[in-house]
């Protein structure tokens, strides 16, 4: 199952409504019939592929028996779907889907085979990288677009979540915006693998033939319960996966790409020789 653009919290509400739904014993065509909904409307409020109102959820737990505090809480959680995130103001050049499920994740893995990833990118790495995959945007919009990644940069490593990051040693060698915004990028690279939420491991070029040739991926992990959610893009396009299985295969490469990566200790030795290769550059 393909995830189009529902929250972590929208998720949420639609699952626990299912839940309720089931233990008071009504088929989703009692529960539609006696709540004056379609059969399609409360599936696709289950599904979290429709927005709910308060008098909705306030609705749908009278029918199935709520205790007070339980529609309480589904009721507030209904109106935080509505709210607008951080990235809002830049709905023109990220991808809401993403960004929110960073923002909600308890728990990111991602793996990059060929760049610093987004998240750590220093801004004059994030210019270059941006610049030269759009070659003809104007000034304006990649300061914009630069400006935004920045946005999410120092959001979310300021927030509580864990993030493992896995990245090849071609990204610390391929000279991105030449030697001093490499030799910048590295050094931010080194700072931020010492942060008690970071942990930055480098697959060596000496590994060869590895799973994660095909591409990049994150997986996100969530508190309360909510299932992992995998992304994964490239050139073609980008999805969103639900799917267990799906999921799990994406989990289980990134724990394949893990043991074949350097230690902690070991890719910040490896990021410091990288940078020392590139102050020589002439």
């Amino acid at each position: 199952m393909v995830l189009k653009s529902p929250t972590i919290r929208h998720r949420r509400l639609g699952r626990e409504l299912r839940r309720l739904r089931e233990e008071a014993g009504l088929t989703p065509e009692r529960a539609a019939q006696h709540l004056g909904w379609s059969r399609s409307k409360l599936n696709r409020i289950e599904i979290a592929r429709i927005k709910v109102t308060p008098s909705d959820v306030a609705n749908a737990c009278d029918l199935y028996g709520a205790d007070s505090d339980t529609k309480t809480m589904l009721i507030q959680l209904g109106r935080e779907i509505g709210h607008r995130g951080w990235w809002a103001a830049y709905s023109d050049v990220l991808a809401g889907t993403y960004v929110s499920l960073e923002a909600d994740a308890a728990v990111i893995r991602t793996w990059e085979p060929l760049l610093i990833p987004g998240l750590l990118q220093t801004e004059g790495y994030a210019q270059a990288i941006i610049s030269g995959g759009r070659p003809g945007l104007d000034e304006a919009e990649l300061r914009r677009r630069v400006s935004a990644r920045m946005q999410r940069k120092v959001t979310l490593l300021g927030s509580a979540s864990t993030l493992h990051v896995l990245m090849d040693e071609i990204a610390l060698r391929r000279p991105i915006g030449g030697a001093s915004i490499m030799i910048e990028q590295l050094d931010d690279l080194i700072q931020v693998s010492g942060w008690p939420t970071v942990t930055v491991r480098v697959l060596p070029l000496t590994v060869g033939s590895h799973a994660g040739l095909d591409g990049s991926f994150s997986v996100f992990s969530f508190d309360e319960g909510d299932p992992d959610v995998a992304y994964t893009g490239g050139a073609a396009g980008e999805a969103y996966l639900e799917d267990s299985s799906q999921v799990r295969d994406l989990t289980l490469g990134f724990e394949r790409l893990s043991q074949m990566a350097l230690s902690p200790e070991e890719s910040v030795a490896l990021i410091a020789a990288a940078r020392s290769d590139h102050e020589q550059d002439p």
